[in-house]
């Protein structure tokens, strides 16, 4: 029997999922079934620990109360649509630099999340000397801060 795209999955399938894909690029369709799914809360720590950035940073930075997925992450729970799709933006954004690099040149030794996780802390012209972090919380933020990556590929924002 087929299992409906929309239709609840246990934690621990929902992470073995997650866990499996390399989500930049990842066919559409299936990333809307995750983000429908919800990712594990748990996934917040291994990201924050992955990129080498605090978990208060990263849960600021991403709009997400700090109590609401530690009790989330105490029930291994998943996370609601709406906080797994904020999540799933920065996995983007370090696939996205990870196949910039893979496109520019060697990516050995380059460590895409360490480097989304500094530049996102880092002032922007281009934002108006606002951090690429501070428009992380909302998927238009997201939206903006992955065209300027795409931008300085091209030498557009230097």
């Amino acid at each position: 029997m087929e299992q409906h795209i929309d239709a609840p999955v246990p934690a621990q399938q929902a992470r073995t999922l997650y866990e499996g894909m390399a989500l930049y690029g990842f066919d559409t369709d299936a990333r809307i079934a995750l983000i429908r799914r919800g990712i594990p809360a748990s996934t917040i720590s291994r990201l924050s620990a992955r990129m080498g950035m605090s978990k208060e940073f990263l849960l600021s930075s991403l709009g997400l109360s700090r109590a609401t997925i530690s009790r989330k992450e105490k029930d291994a729970s998943l996370l609601s649509k709406d906080e797994s799709e904020r999540v799933l933006g920065i996995e983007t954004l370090i696939g996205m630099v990870q196949a910039m690099v893979e496109q520019s040149g060697d990516p050995a030794g380059f460590d895409a999340a360490r480097w989304v996780s500094d530049w996102l802390s880092k002032p922007l012209p281009a934002l108006a000397g606002a951090t690429p972090a501070s428009y992380m919380d909302t998927f238009e933020g997201q939206k903006l801060v992955a065209e300027l990556l795409s931008m300085t590929q091209s030498g557009a924002y230097a």
